[in-house]
């Protein structure tokens, strides 16, 4: 009876085109490695993404949230058509992206995940999904939409998206924007970067093991400094304060 649920319940991917690994070198001289991830590599990758859970600067907290549904989901074969690319410098996680195939012609943006700030890494890992869209996929739009500030910047602004109100996205419901094939074409000269083949020692390190992030998001020491306001009542600042104060109230009653 089990096994008979589980091919209902498993969806059925759509054969894609597969990925094909890239590399750069960012303003720091670092190369880094643009990949794509294997269904068994996600649990590597799930540890990195738990801890963003608790830093609410940027909407992590959220963003983190979501990642870890939808990795853990396409893991379990409860996703269909996703696809997720790690971004590495010398084997260290960098970037996380993740997106799905909606129908030949349209591709979705779920995630874009940077693990190292300061050298638009994310930015980078971005462009590289939307090249796979278009020009491995062969999609002709894809909607994307953003959960913070930075991320609308960096693709509703940077890229000129399109206001497809009329779509509700995946990720919450919420109006979606669309970057199309002209989009993407008039800003590829500016912000999709990248050589192919990878040379061979850059790669192997890259697919023997995905390292830890060096320089991981934190949570802010002030709950004060986070990036919304304390005296929102949903802040996971606040959260966080309210469960401090039951721990050490609980543990007075217990002395």
């Amino acid at each position: 009876m089990s096994v008979d649920l589980e091919k209902i319940l498993r969806p059925v991917d759509t054969p894609m085109a597969p990925y094909v690994p890239k590399y750069m070198l960012l303003a720091s001289g670092e190369a880094v490695v643009v990949r794509p991830v294997e269904r068994d590599e996600i649990p590597d990758i799930l540890k990195h993404v738990e801890p963003l859970l608790h830093v609410e600067r940027d909407y992590y907290d959220v963003v983190g949230a979501r990642l870890y549904s939808e990795l853990l989901a396409h893991y379990r074969h409860r996703y269909q058509d996703q696809y997720v690319l790690a971004v590495q410098i010398d084997g260290e996680l960098a970037a996380v992206v993740n997106g799905r195939q909606v129908n030949p012609k349209l591709g979705m943006s779920l995630h874009t995940v940077a693990l190292r700030r300061g050298l638009r890494v994310g930015a980078h890992a971005f462009a590289a999904k939307m090249e796979y869209h278009f020009d491995e996929l062969g999609h002709d739009e894809v909607l994307v939409v953003a959960e913070s500030p930075i991320g609308f910047r960096r693709w509703m602004i940077e890229y000129k998206l399109e206001k497809r109100f009329e779509v509700p996205h995946e990720l919450g419901g919420v109006p979606s924007w669309a970057l199309t094939r002209e989009l993407f074409d008039a800003a590829r000269s500016s912000l999709v970067v990248g050589r192919r083949p990878v040379p061979p020692e850059l790669l192997d390190k890259a697919m023997d093991k995905i390292l830890p992030p060096s320089d991981p998001p934190t949570p802010a020491l002030d709950p004060l400094s986070a990036t919304r306001s304390k005296y929102d009542p949903t802040a996971t600042a606040l959260m966080v304060e309210r469960w401090a104060m039951e721990r050490a109230e609980e543990a007075s009653k217990d002395a």
